[in-house]
C-alpha cells in the first residue's frame, strides 16, 4: 500500500446529532495505522468499517471529553480478550493513563485489562515532536474546556500531514495546525451561534484565507450546522467517508 487514507469512523458532536457516531478518524498509511480520537460510540463504527483493530499502532487523543476518548476502554477490553501481543501506543495530553485506568475500573471492574496488554502511554511534548517508527505527532493547546486539556494535533505519516483541530473555538493555533496540511480536519459545531469552546462557520469563513491547508474537512456538526449544510462552501465529514491523500 502506497497511499494514505483517512476513514471517518465518527464525526458527530457530543449528542451524536444527525445520528453520526462520536469523533474518530482512522489513518491508514503505508507503514502505520492510527486512530485520531475514539469517542464513546466510535467502536461500533470501527467494527462497521471492518477495521482490524489488531493492526492499529496508536490511538491519539485530542482531549478528555467522553465523545473523544470514551470508546477506548471497549477497544482495550476486546484486545485484552484476544491476547493481543502487539504494542499499542496511547498518545494524549498528560494524565491519559490515570483517566483511562479509572474509566476501565468504572465500566469493567476487576477486568485487569491494562495488565494484559503491551500499552505504551505517551504524553504530548510541549513545543516538540513525538517520534515513533513510522509517524510523528506534534500537539498544540487549543481553546476548549480547560479541564479536558484540549489539544489540536498534526500527524505526519506516509509522507503526508494530517492536521486536526480537536474541539476548539477560534485560536491562532489553527493557522499552525492547518499550515501545508494535506488534510486539515476542523471542528465546526455551529453555523453562526457563538458558544464558548467551539467553532462556528461564520468565524471559519472570516479566517479561512489564513488557513493554508491543501484540503479541508469540517466535522463535529451540531443540529444548527446540519440544517445549514446546503449553505456550506467547504467539504464536510460523514460517517464512513474515505479520503485518499
Amino acid at each position: 500500500m502506497k497511499e494514505t487514507t483517512v476513514t471517518v469512523i465518527g464525526c458527530g458532536d457530543a449528542f451524536a446529532s444527525g445520528g453520526q457516531l462520536h469523533t474518530c478518524f482512522f489513518i491508514q498509511a503505508p507503514h502505520a495505522s492510527l486512530l485520531l480520537d475514539c469517542g464513546a460510540t466510535a467502536y461500533h463504527g470501527i467494527k462497521k468499517q471492518g477495521i482490524n483493530v489488531g493492526n492499529i499502532d496508536a490511538i491519539v487523543i485530542s482531549h478528555f471529553h467522553g465523545d473523544h476518548y470514551g470508546g477506548v476502554p471497549f477497544l482495550l477490553l476486546e484486545e485484552a480478550g484476544k491476547n493481543r501481543k502487539k504494542p499499542l501506543a496511547i498518545i494524549s495530553p498528560p494524565t491519559g493513563k490515570d483517566r483511562i485506568t479509572k474509566l476501565l475500573e468504572q465500566l469493567y471492574p476487576g477486568s485487569n485489562v491494562l495488565a494484559k496488554l503491551n500499552l505504551l502511554f505517551k504524553t504530548y511534548v510541549p513545543d516538540g515532536v513525538l517520534q515513533a517508527d513510522h509517524f510523528e505527532i506534534t500537539a498544540f493547546p487549543v481553546a476548549h474546556t480547560p479541564d479536558t486539556l484540549p489539544h489540536g494535533v498534526r500527524v505526519r505519516t506516509g509522507g503526508k500531514t494530517i492536521g486536526f483541530s480537536g474541539d476548539t473555538a477560534w485560536t491562532p493555533i489553527l493557522i499552525e495546525l492547518a499550515r501545508d496540511a494535506d488534510l486539515f480536519i476542523c471542528e465546526c459545531n455551529y453555523f453562526q451561534s457563538e458558544i464558548k469552546g467551539h467553532m462556528n462557520y461564520k468565524t471559519l469563513l472570516a479566517y479561512d484565507d489564513q488557513l493554508l491547508y491543501k484540503q479541508l474537512l469540517l466535522t463535529h456538526f451540531g443540529e444548527e450546522m446540519i440544517q445549514c449544510r446546503d449553505q456550506l462552501k467547504h467539504s464536510y465529514a460523514y460517517d464512513g467517508r474515505k479520503i485518499v491523500l
